[in-house]
Formats: structure tokens, sequence, C-alpha cells
């Protein structure tokens, strides 16, 4: 008969799983991402929307690590108590945890040089939309300039002798 920390210790070996499901799923936003970055036809919709589907994964990440949190604190003490009956299982937590672990270090490089990218990618727009800018305003200053080019001012003359 399975005793309660035992159900709790499967829950969290299965919140476990289901986090390094959810780390690979981030990592390959984080790769979308990276080439999205990377496409000068990049559309800001695009990128929003790459973005928002990350920050539903990171909600998911937050939900499962408050849940097995939660668990945790109800079996430490059995577990601390019963190290040996519940070997198999820390062994378990233990694989999955490093596994994790080496995902968030593996996302927090990603994230490092999706960042390096952004930073140039929102330079380059500012450039260019610095350089539209000047260009209309060349634009219309030639044109202002081509107008007044036909145009001559009133004229009195001095009939005076």
């Amino acid at each position: 008969m399975e005793t309660i920390q035992e159900n709790y210790l499967e829950i969290m070996i299965q919140s476990l799983q289901k986090k390094a499901e959810v780390l690979d799923r981030i990592i390959a936003q984080n790769n979308r991402q990276t080439d999205a970055l990377k496409d000068p036809q990049l559309s800001v919709d695009d990128f929003e929307a790459a973005v928002k589907e990350k920050e539903s994964l990171i909600e998911q990440l937050d939900l499962l690590d408050s849940g097995f949190d939660r668990l945790f604190d109800k079996v430490r003490d059995a577990l601390k108590r019963d190290r040996s009956q519940y070997r198999e299982e820390i062994k378990v937590m233990q694989d999955l945890i490093r596994r994790i672990t080496e995902k968030g270090n593996e996302i927090s490089t990603q994230e490092i040089r999706n960042k390096d990218l952004a930073v140039q990618k929102f330079s380059d727009i500012r450039k260019q939309i610095k350089e539209v800018r000047t260009g209309h305003k060349i634009a219309t200053q030639y044109y202002k300039n081509m107008m007044n080019l036909n145009y001559v001012d009133s004229q009195f003359l001095d009939r005076k002798k």
C-alpha cells in the first residue's frame, strides 16, 4: 500500500518532468527569437507574439515551481527521517533537477545572446528612423526652395529724379 508521501513524491517527479518539458519549449522559443532577431524583415508583431508565447511558458514554470514547493514542504520531514526508504525516488528527482539546472543554464546563455541581438536590432531601427526623418526634412526644404525659385519679390520703383 502506497503512503501519502509516496504519492506526493510521484507527483513531484511528474512536476519535475513537466518542468523539463516546458524548459525544452522555452529553449525552442529562444531559438525562434534568435532567428527572428537576425531576420532583417522582422515585424514588430512577430517579435511581440514570440515574447507573449515565452511569457505563457514562464507562467507555467512558476505554477509548477510553486506546486513542487508546497509538496516538498509536506514531505520534507518524512524524506529526512526515512531517506533510505525513498532512495530511488530521491535519485530520480536529483537527476531531473540536474537536467533542469543544465537547461536553465542554456536558457540563461540564450537570453544574454538574444538581449544583445535585440539591442543591436533596435539600434539599427533607430538609425533607419533617423535617416528617414533626415531625408524627409531635406526633401521638404528642397521643395520649399524650388517653390521660391520662380518667385520674385515685389519691387518699388523710385520715380523721383
